[in-house]
Order: structure tokens, then C-alpha cells, then sequence
């Protein structure tokens, strides 16, 4: 192994973000690295809405190739695109702790004072964010947008939408979360929105202890917790799927549901569990969702 750590990341602003705070964090814990740019699939292919590709891991899948070609030593990831059982050979090696988790309403720059209720057109390629849109405004229309988020940022500023809908953690790490814009806390964030793992080959046990320093204990068992309600749940990027789970106090408030793509039916279950009995709190509440009407969802998907 080099003494410098090779950290992939994609070339966005974002992840060039991301990245180089894994490298800040592990300098602090006298750990050297370098960032070793790598364009992903889902950074090629910007037309097609993401829940069209039919494909889990489309932002994630290039960089673990090169972790498992020895190419990089760590891959920083948005935890929200990573599959829930990562490859063969991979292993997560630490989750930083989650910023905002929540998603924002970026209005159009010149309709800055937005009126959400009144019909309008709003832009996301996210199938959760469209599915849970549409459940509360049925009259809306939902346009497809794609890019990182600079491109879909001028996107939204040269079309003729009333805003875009985007995860604030995005926003805010780089700067970019405009005043104007709304937060949606009504809308169920993906499950470990928010959060970033950093991923190494399962035989780098060195690694992994080095990467432990940087690791956020709290994050990681809440996004656990999320991360179990999808896998249960047999969700994907074809899935609208929400989930949240929060520390308050010595408990675990969660939060998720389970939609149609159309947003015509949601099935939706709050829980308050205390910390020490949380651990099975992620499959458990999908359990129970799918035993109270959540199941026809996942049949009607089955059979279409």
C-alpha cells in the first residue's frame, strides 16, 4: 500500500467537495491522501431520468471498479446512491457525520416568492420526489432534470419551471442553497440522504482502522436504520421509497413510507423506539408497512 491513500471521487463540484473532506479529516488524524478524479455512468448520461436507467449503484459503480482494480484505496460516495449490499470485496470504512437531510424547493430565479398550491411545473428526476410531489399536489407536472447540481441549477434558471426540487446537503456543502428556498419537511428525504460513506477494499484492514477516526457513530446507526427499511422494502432507484430516522433524546423517532410512482397511493408509519431496542427498528417498520396495505404497491410492480 503507498503511504498517500488515493481517494476516488467523481468531478463534480460536489463530490470534488466531499472527497476533499475525507482528506481534511484523515490529515487531521495524520493520514496523507490525493483525490483521483473518475466519471461515473451516471455522470455521462444526462438525458435519461434516473429511475428510467433501471440500473442501482449508477453513480457509485465506476469507482467501485476502480477500488477493486487497485486503482484508488478509498471511493467517497453520496450515501444515498449507494446500493444497499455494496460489491464482492467492498466494505464501508466510515460514515461522516449527516448534514441536512432534508430536500429544498429551489424557485425559478424570477418567480422568487413561489406559490405552491396553485398548478404549476416543477423539475426532479428523482421517482421519490415526483411520487410524494404528486400525492400532495395531483395537479403539478413533473419534469425530468438531469446533471450535477451547477447544470441542474442553470437548467432550472433557463426553463420555463416554477422550481426544481433538490437535497439541500447538496446545496449547502458548496454554497449554493439560494434564500428563497423552501425546505420540505414533508417530504420523506431517501433513505441516508444527507450522509456520505467512504468505501475501501474489505482485505484493507489498515484502512479500515485508519478510516475509523473519521467515523460517526450516531450517522451511522440512524442511516442503518434507513438503509434496513429500503432493503426490506426490496426497494431501488425504480422504487419511491422515504425514510428518516432521528435521534431525540435516548430514543429513535423514524419516519418513512412507500409510494406508486403516479403518487395516487402512499402507505406511511411513524415509530418512537428507544435507542437500545433500535437496532431492528428499520425492517420491522417495513414489516409492518407492508402488512397494513404496502405490500400492493410492490405487487402491482411485480405484475406491471
Amino acid at each position: 500500500m503507498a503511504n498517500k491513500l488515493r481517494i476516488g471521487t467523481r468531478e463534480s463540484q460536489l463530490a470534488l467537495w466531499q472527497a476533499s473532506l475525507v482528506k481534511s479529516l484523515l490529515k487531521h488524524h495524520a493520514v496523507d491522501a490525493e483525490l483521483i478524479p473518475i466519471k461515473s455512468e451516471g455522470d455521462l448520461d444526462l438525458v435519461t431520468p434516473l429511475y428510467a436507467m433501471g440500473v442501482q449503484g449508477i453513480f457509485t459503480r465506476s469507482l467501485d471498479e476502480a477500488l477493486l482494480n487497485n486503482k484508488i484505496d478509498l471511493a467517497v460516495h453520496s450515501m444515498k446512491d449507494v446500493p444497499v449490499q455494496l460489491p464482492a470485496g467492498l466494505s464501508e470504512a466510515a460514515v461522516l457525520e449527516r448534514d441536512n437531510p432534508y430536500d429544498l424547493l429551489v424557485p425559478h430565479p424570477l418567480n422568487k416568492n413561489i406559490s405552491v398550491g396553485s398548478p404549476s411545473t416543477i423539475a426532479s428526476s428523482s421517482l421519490r420526489r415526483k411520487a410524494q410531489w404528486l400525492h400532495r399536489y395531483p395537479s403539478d407536472i413533473i419534469e425530468p432534470i438531469r446533471g450535477n447540481v451547477n447544470t441542474r441549477l442553470k437548467k432550472l434558471a433557463e426553463s420555463n419551471w416554477r422550481g426544481a426540487i433538490f437535497a439541500a446537503a447538496g446545496l449547502e456543502r458548496i454554497g449554493l442553497r439560494p434564500p428563497e428556498a423552501q425546505q420540505l419537511e414533508w417530504m420523506i428525504p431517501a433513505p441516508a440522504q444527507g450522509a456520505v460513506m467512504v468505501v475501501c477494499r474489505s482485505r484493507d484492514e489498515i484502512i479500515i482502522s485508519q478510516c475509523q477516526s473519521i467515523h460517526h457513530r450516531q450517522t451511522s446507526f440512524c442511516v442503518q436504520i434507513e438503509r434496513d427499511f429500503l432493503a426490506t422494502l426490496l426497494g431501488g432507484c425504480s422504487t419511491p421509497i422515504g425514510a428518516l430516522a432521528e435521534i431525540a433524546g435516548e430514543d429513535i423517532f423514524f419516519r418513512g413510507n412507500l409510494l406508486d410512482p403516479s403518487g395516487d397511493k402512499m402507505f406511511s408509519i411513524e415509530k418512537r423506539v428507544s435507542m437500545e431496542l433500535a437496532s431492528s427498528l428499520g425492517s420491522s417498520a417495513a414489516r409492518e408497512l407492508l402488512d397494513n396495505g404496502g405490500r400492493e404497491i410492490l405487487e402491482q410492480k411485480l405484475h406491471a
